[in-house]
């Protein structure tokens, strides 16, 4: 049986090789989130608030650390609802410090409230948080064709000009670093590498009408 079970081994197909960005790794809920969704457009506004407090969370931390407390995350802020993190109350923010399912950082806890103040403001001005971020691009995912990691830099002429812009309107903890990383997690710029398989799967993607 043993000789037989070989023999089928080596005429058996071989596993193709998944090439991913680097920094993907071998976790599990790292490579999901890498195939399923970074880099693939987003227009949900609900969405869009919570990848910008998720990455303003990241600072100073891993994105793995995140990823481990999303869910923590949505229940501490009412699913990202704008509204009703906006309302939230000093007594609100007080209970969240103790929360251990999310980062208690005071000052990021405090900014996210304040960004969701802003976001309806926004969003009362475009019409949508989504149609005021895309039109930075012309409704168009920039696609960078970075071929390996050393080619991604900290920052992007994009990221600091909607960083200042959504500084100016009284966001918090968007520096170009954390608004870099947000573009690109919500697909307005596709950085996997060119020799990562999600690369072309996501640059023919048609264009939003």
């Amino acid at each position: 049986m043993r000789d037989a079970e070989c023999a089928c081994s080596q005429h058996a197909p071989r596993m193709k090789t998944v090439k991913r960005c680097a920094w993907a790794g071998d976790d599990p809920q790292m490579m999901r989130y890498h195939d399923e969704q970074w880099g693939v457009p987003v227009h949900d506004d609900r969405l869009l608030f919570e990848m910008l407090t998720l990455e303003g969370a990241q600072a100073g931390l891993s994105w793995s650390t995140i990823l481990n407390k999303r869910e923590g995350y949505r229940k501490a802020f009412a699913r990202f609802d704008p509204a009703k993190v906006a309302s939230f109350t000093a007594r609100d923010r007080a209970r969240l410090v103790k929360d251990d399912g999310i980062v208690r950082n005071v000052a990021k806890i405090e900014s996210t409230v304040k960004n969701a103040r802003a976001f309806l403001k926004l969003q009362k001005e475009f019409g949508s948080f989504d149609a005021y971020l895309w039109a930075f691009v012309n409704g168009v995912p920039v696609q960078s064709k970075r071929r390996t990691t050393s080619d991604l830099p900290g920052s992007t002429p994009l990221a600091v000009i909607l960083s200042k812009d959504l500084k100016k309107r009284g966001f918090g903890f968007v520096g170009p670093t954390i608004v870099y990383a947000f573009l690109q997690a919500v697909g307005v710029v596709n950085d996997h590498l060119t020799t990562c398989f999600r690369y072309k799967e996501l640059a023919r993607r048609p264009r939003r009408v």
